[in-house]
């Protein structure tokens, strides 16, 4: 009876699960992993800023902000989650172990990076054809940054020449860091 109590528990448990966001309701894997993250169960009640990112990019140098931003402000739930993408004219060619380490190297990344991503067009991850869907764009160029508030619903959207502290972005994230 008792072994019977134990798994009608783990089956409730398991299934009582149910992501209150359907944007944040995806799995990725984590950059040169094998461990899989769903971002809801992950990240909810967080809020989150969602980059695409490339390294032979002219706006690379944004990872360091990303960073600064990541740390500066995760006390208060939040977080970063970088996503590379080789979707604008192959500007993130290597490995994901490349990646991985030239961010930690060049930059000294430390936010959540995940698996090489398609984020625009037909062949996009279901989890940004989402944010295409709420937000109306696709990733424009690298370093498109999309805002979630801790709801799991899309705050804001900003364009890849916006920098990590720029006065708009601040902003927008402090209002949503008080909620």
């Amino acid at each position: 009876m008792r072994y019977l109590s134990l798994i009608a528990l783990f089956w409730f448990t398991s299934t009582a699960f149910a992501c209150e966001s359907e944007l944040l309701d995806h799995n990725f894997r984590r950059l040169a992993s094998d461990e899989q993250v769903n971002l809801c169960k992950t990240y909810a009640g967080k809020v989150i800023l969602v980059v695409n990112t490339a390294s032979k990019c002219g706006l690379t140098y944004q990872y360091e902000g990303l960073e600064k931003l990541h740390q500066e402000y995760s006390e208060q739930d939040f977080v970063v989650l970088g996503f590379p993408s080789n979707d604008f004219f192959g500007q993130e060619p290597g490995t994901e172990k490349q990646v991985q380490d030239f961010c930690k190297l060049t930059y000294g990344v430390k936010f959540p990076m995940f698996e090489k991503t398609v984020v625009k067009g037909d062949e996009a991850h279901a989890f940004y054809q989402g944010l295409k869907e709420v937000s109306g764009t696709y990733p424009r160029w690298n370093f498109h940054k999309f805002l979630i508030g801790r709801d799991g619903k899309l705050v804001d959207d900003f364009g890849p020449r916006t920098k990590p502290y720029s006065k708009k972005l601040i902003t927008r994230l402090n209002k949503e860091l008080e909620k």
